[in-house]
């Protein structure tokens, strides 16, 4: 029985218990939410040692990290390295999204391995494996996807990422249309080629309820990918885009009456003022389904930089209403990633879902920035660094350039809050 189904007869089950615990919420608050489609809790029955999360209406925002191997690189020694790291950095999820190497043995190693929600891109492997196969990925069959969608719901992935708002209406809208960058989601792509070359609709759209029956069974949360979102500030919120929006709006009423958990995910290349738009359309299309942005990244030209883009896209698109943030890292649109620039992807996303946090009013996020000021102005340094989002880089760089005085070395004996304190004294304002 899914969370859904079990929330629908009034049940409460450990995972929703342990989520009202994590979010400071009544449990009934969280089956209420359940219940609505404006929460999920991604658990597979199936993975063993999880640590339930919920992600949705009125908890933390949440923070994904991309691991997974390429044709170039990666193995499965590296890739639980980086599950490692992110985890250890406060990624609340991890997707692998893995196309080299023995695919099936990373994805297994990384379930064996981690506590958090694991998701994954079924279509990856079944077109990787239709290439080994069949020399071309456009010979894989609508079998071959459904069977990888199987065969991860059975290893314990607890949510998917799949594109089937890539219809045959949307393509014939980005023809109609033209854009600067296409399509540049790998999935959506390996979608509109398949259905170009085969002259068919997209299995995932046409047998949907085949896709249900399997979420159920597994209770797998599906994430219903944005294949068709904006790769440029050029394309953001055009026509193909809200084309494919508008199918998935149908399919998320259609998961909940199949009793199936599901969520879904947005641009994508977006500017600042566009941002609160889509969030806001995707919530009224979509019925309150929980959000899952890639960023969204503001510019197009900050390669290298691009985890401070998404940051800053991230933080308005959760102020607006996003629950659920996927990190990028500074190698985005340069190279896969290494552990260093997992933490970083991490951190900078943290840093942008806490900063919404702030402004939505979720439980105990602007306490903890105002004990942070409370220790500053005491100059406590193991209090700063235990309320600080990376206590190892808040050590290190102390360490590196400390202060021979109480304060740091920025403005070392002239620091502003110590001479202050000194003559008002410490306790003479309130805190």
């Amino acid at each position: 029985m899914t969370q859904l189904e079990m929330a629908r007869k009034g049940e409460i089950s450990s995972q929703m218990a342990a989520v009202a615990r994590a979010e400071g919420l009544e449990v009934e608050v969280i089956r209420e939410r359940i219940v609505r489609g404006t929460l999920v809790i991604s658990a597979n029955t199936g993975h063993t040692g999880l640590v339930a999360c919920g992600i949705g209406e009125g908890l933390s925002t949440k923070v994904n990290a991309n691991i997974g191997t390429s044709s170039d690189f990666g193995d499965i020694v590296s890739e639980l390295e980086k599950l490692r790291v992110a985890v250890d950095a406060g990624a609340d999820t991890v997707m692998d999204l893995s196309t080299g190497g023995d695919i099936p043995a990373v994805r297994r190693a990384i379930l064996a391995a981690a506590t958090c929600p694991i998701g994954t891109v079924p279509v990856y492997q079944a077109a990787i494996e239709a290439i080994n196969r069949h020399g071309a990925i456009v010979k894989m069959t609508a079998d071959d996807i459904f069977g990888a969608i199987e065969d991860h719901a059975r290893d314990g992935v607890d949510f998917i990422t799949v594109h089937c708002g890539v219809t045959q209406s949307a393509i014939a809208r980005l023809k109609r249309q033209g854009r600067v960058t296409d399509v540049v989601s790998r999935g959506g792509a390996f979608m509109v080629g398949w259905m170009l070359h085969n002259e068919c609709e997209n299995p995932l759209y046409e047998q949907f309820d085949r896709l249900l029956d399997i979420a159920r069974e597994y209770d797998v949360t599906l994430s219903l990918g944005d294949g068709m979102r904006p790769g440029s500030l050029a394309d953001a919120t055009d026509r193909t885009q809200i084309e494919e929006l508008l199918t998935l709006g149908e399919l998320v009423q259609r998961s909940w009456d199949a009793g199936v958990q599901v969520m879904v995910e947005g641009p994508g290349h977006i500017p600042l003022d566009q941002i609160e738009t889509n969030v806001r359309l995707q919530k009224t299309i979509c019925k309150g389904a929980p959000f899952y942005v890639l960023g969204p990244l503001v510019t197009d030209i900050a390669a290298g930089y691009d985890h401070i883009t998404s940051a800053i896209g991230g933080a308005i698109a959760a102020m607006a209403g996003a629950d659920f943030l996927c990190y990028v890292t500074p190698s985005e649109h340069l190279a896969i990633p290494d552990v260093d620039d997992v933490r970083e992807g991490v951190i900078a996303a943290r840093i942008a879902a806490h900063a919404a946090d702030i402004v939505k009013g979720v439980k105990g996020a602007a306490e903890r920035d105002r004990r942070m000021a409370q220790a500053r102005k005491k100059l406590d340094w193991d209090e700063q660094s235990r309320l600080s989002l990376d206590p190892p880089r808040f050590n290190s760089v102390r360490k590196q350039r400390a202060s021979s005085g109480s304060a740091c070395s920025m403005c070392g004996q002239y620091c502003a809050m110590d001479l202050v304190g000194k003559y008002l004294g410490v306790n003479a304002t309130r805190c």
